[in-house]
Order: C-alpha cells, then structure tokens, then sequence
C-alpha cells in the first residue's frame, strides 16, 4: 500500500508541474475548437458593415424593446445601436485576442461577462428556459452550458494563455528589455 501511495504521489505532482502550461494552452484550443467560429459567426449577424448593426443584432440584444417600436430601427436611438455594434465587436475581437493569447486575463474576463450578459438576455429577454443544475440532464441551454463555457474562461482569467502565447512572447521581450 505504502508504494501504491507513493507512486499515486509522484504521478500526482508530475501533473501539478505540467498544469502551468497544460490547462491554459488546453483552455485556449477547447475555446477556438468550440466557441470561436460561434462567437464570430454570431457577430456577422449583428453587422451590416463596420458600423452598422442589423435588424437582428436589435431583436437578438434588445427583443422586447425592438418589439416595442414596431422593428423599426430608426426609432431605436444611439444608445441600442452603440450597444449593438460594441457586442458584435466584443464577438470578434475578445475571442481573437483569447485565441493569439494576447491580453489573455483580460480578454476571457471580457468574455465572462459578455456570457453573464448573453444569459440574462436569452432569459429575461428571449424568455429561455434556463434548465437547472444538479438535475439529470446536462443539456440546459442556459446553466449547464454556459457554465461550462464559464469555466473555461475562469482557467484562462486565472492561468493566463499558457506558453504558446502572444502574452508570453510580450512578457519574455519585457523582461529581457528590464535587464
């Protein structure tokens, strides 16, 4: 028992000295294989052009109130078309930047609250069923789903990019320019 013991203890710290580099590189291709081209093909639907939005970036972020004004959006204002077109581009440029490895934390911090902000709209304004945890089934839209998109992103707010980032590559020019 004792050597089963010490052999699991090896093992067990052998990980813990590859989990630097393993879980955010892990992290950031989980992300890129599974929510990268949903993110970007998703803003593509809230943009016409650069700076223009499209009637489905209104219905898809401001439902009830693009509702409210007969789809019509000129009558929606800056505010909702500045919210529009910041989101799209949150879509394309937070999951680049997580994707080079670049301003990693911050990106998939980003990223964390445009899920937050995602979910309550499906929610409260889509009117979604957000399922529930700790249930049998693990296909809630809303909880279990984004839960685990969540915890991704918490491993790359926490880890960082890992070593085959832009980060890494800016950090190791930085300290070679202090030196």
């Amino acid at each position: 028992m004792t050597r089963l013991s010490t052999l699991f203890g090896q093992i067990a710290r052998g990980l813990d000295r590859q989990a630097d580099w393993l879980l955010p590189s892990a992290a950031r291709l989980v992300f890129a294989a599974v929510l990268l081209g949903y993110f970007w093909a998703s803003a593509l639907t809230k943009l016409e052009g650069p700076f223009t939005p499209t009637l489905g970036g209104y219905a898809q972020i401001f439902p009830r109130l693009f509702e409210a004004v007969g789809y019509d959006a000129s009558q929606m204002g800056l505010w909702p078309r500045l919210v529009v077109l910041a989101g799209a581009w949150a879509e394309i440029l937070l999951p680049a930047l997580i994707l080079i490895g670049f301003l990693t934390r911050l990106a998939a911090l980003g990223m964390l609250g445009f899920v937050l902000v995602q979910s309550l709209t499906d929610i409260l304004g889509h009117g979604a069923d957000p399922g529930a945890w700790f249930d049998r089934a693990s296909d809630a839209l809303v909880l279990d789903q984004r839960a685990l998109w969540a915890l991704l992103l918490v491993v790359l707010v926490m880890r960082g990019g890992g070593p085959l980032a832009v980060d890494r590559l800016v950090e190791r020019v930085r300290s070679r320019l202090l030196a």
